[in-house]
């Protein structure tokens, strides 16, 4: 049953700083009891739904810098990017009154209450995103109902950091399962580029994995077998894959020490290809090391430069830690890929090894497809062996967009 806004409770959030804003629940309003998680935000003008179904986002309360949300309403059928919502709780200035979009199935609010996840809305998001950039994610509060402000402070204090936390194994898969869906109607403008001809066996360690980067595996003719974040080196080799992919996931990366130390037993056993956090993990892997970002990169309008040509894609992305570049260089990983905003690392390649990552999404959806090439450059890896250096990579490129000119 649609919500009835008119008497909808009070919500507050409060920051470990001692900073409280005031607004209305919305979702789970029946919900009194706190919950609590690093609040950060994401600038994406587009895309709500496959932000609140990212496993990526487990134990953050998400902010919405864009200031109208739930104006296209929800789609379960074809928009979910995990089975679930996946955020702690959910911040947004102005809830739209009424979907406009003949997708839609549900309106936000409702399928957040079914889901038994807070929202408030009716705060201004443009002062917690200012705080959040200056003062850098913290960790907050978020309770539906009338609840004294300093006691939720004193919560927000009192939660876990997210540093130190291993969340891949709260989001992961817990047993070995088969991935066949394609993108279906739903592939780049770009058009596709040719098979190589055969197919792949490729295992995707699952850290919390986006279903889209597996439609986009499985589009690029692999035969994809997904396997939990703690799955032994020994049982993933046993089923002979071409390939290796390490997914997105949530959390801390150096605290998820069985994937890291699994990966290390897999070094030159196969070609490796990770995203987001599996970037993370490689890196630890190879014996870099990695650090946490003041204020995280969220949205789909990251400006990215490929360090050899210099050109720049778009690129969506979800992360609060990266690699820390010149620990990497130290143990053979050449820098690919740089973000032009901050200037972290946003790609390498082992000079020696198979292995090669992004920090960023190249499965963008919604958002840019300027990446998508990345995947192509991964079958490719599999068929030779070697690792793309920043020139294949921008040869890639070319070559899916010109197959769509």
């Amino acid at each position: 049953m649609s919500q009835n806004r008119k008497n909808l409770p009070v919500a507050r959030l409060a920051l470990e700083d001692g900073s409280v804003f005031t607004g209305y629940a919305f979702g789970a309003v029946d919900r009194t009891q706190p919950i609590s998680g690093e609040v950060v935000f994401n600038t994406g003008m587009t895309g709500y739904q496959e932000v609140l179904t990212d496993p990526s986002y487990t134990g953050q309360i998400v902010t919405m810098t864009v200031p109208h949300i739930g104006n296209y309403g929800i789609n379960i059928s074809e928009d979910m990017e995990s089975t679930k919502v996946q955020v702690a709780g959910f911040v947004v200035k102005e809830l739209a009154n009424a979907p406009s979009n003949f997708r839609s199935q549900i309106r936000l609010e409702d399928w957040l209450a079914e889901q038994g996840v807070v929202g408030i809305a009716g705060i201004d998001t443009r002062a917690l995103t200012r705080k959040l950039r200056i003062d850098g994610a913290m960790r907050g509060v978020l309770a539906a109902g009338d609840h004294d402000p300093a006691a939720l402070v004193a919560a927000a204090k009192a939660s876990p950091e997210m540093s130190g936390q291993n969340l891949a194994c709260a989001v992961s898969a817990t047993s070995n399962s088969s991935w066949s869906e394609t993108l279906g109607g739903w592939q780049p403008i770009q058009g596709v580029v040719p098979d190589a001809g055969r197919r792949f066996n490729v295992v995707a360690i699952d850290c919390g994995a986006k279903s889209n980067i597996l439609r986009n595996l499985a589009d690029r003719g692999c035969d994809v077998t997904v396997v939990p974040w703690d799955a032994p080196a020994e049982a993933i080799l046993e089923l002979k894959p071409d390939g290796l992919f390490v997914s997105n996931g949530p959390g801390d990366p150096a605290a998820v020490d069985k994937t890291i130390a699994g990966l290390k037993k897999m070094h030159g056993e196969l070609p490796i290809f990770g995203i987001c956090l599996g970037h993370q993990m490689l890196g630890l892997s190879l014996g870099a090391d990695t650090f946490k970002l003041k204020f995280g990169h969220r949205g789909c309008n990251q400006p990215v430069q490929n360090l050899a040509t210099r050109k720049v894609e778009i690129t969506s992305q979800n992360h609060g830690f990266a690699v820390e570049q010149k620990s990497l260089e130290k143990v053979g990983g050449e820098p690919t890929h740089i973000n032009l905003n901050d200037r972290t690392l946003e790609g390498f390649r082992h000079k020696d090894l198979p292995i090669f990552a992004v920090q960023y999404h190249p499965e963008a959806s919604p958002g840019p497809h300027d990446a998508s090439y990345l995947f192509d450059c991964f079958v490719e890896m599999m068929l030779t062996g070697q690792s793309p250096t920043a020139e294949a990579m921008d040869t890639a490129q070319k070559r899916r967009n010109a197959v769509g000119a």
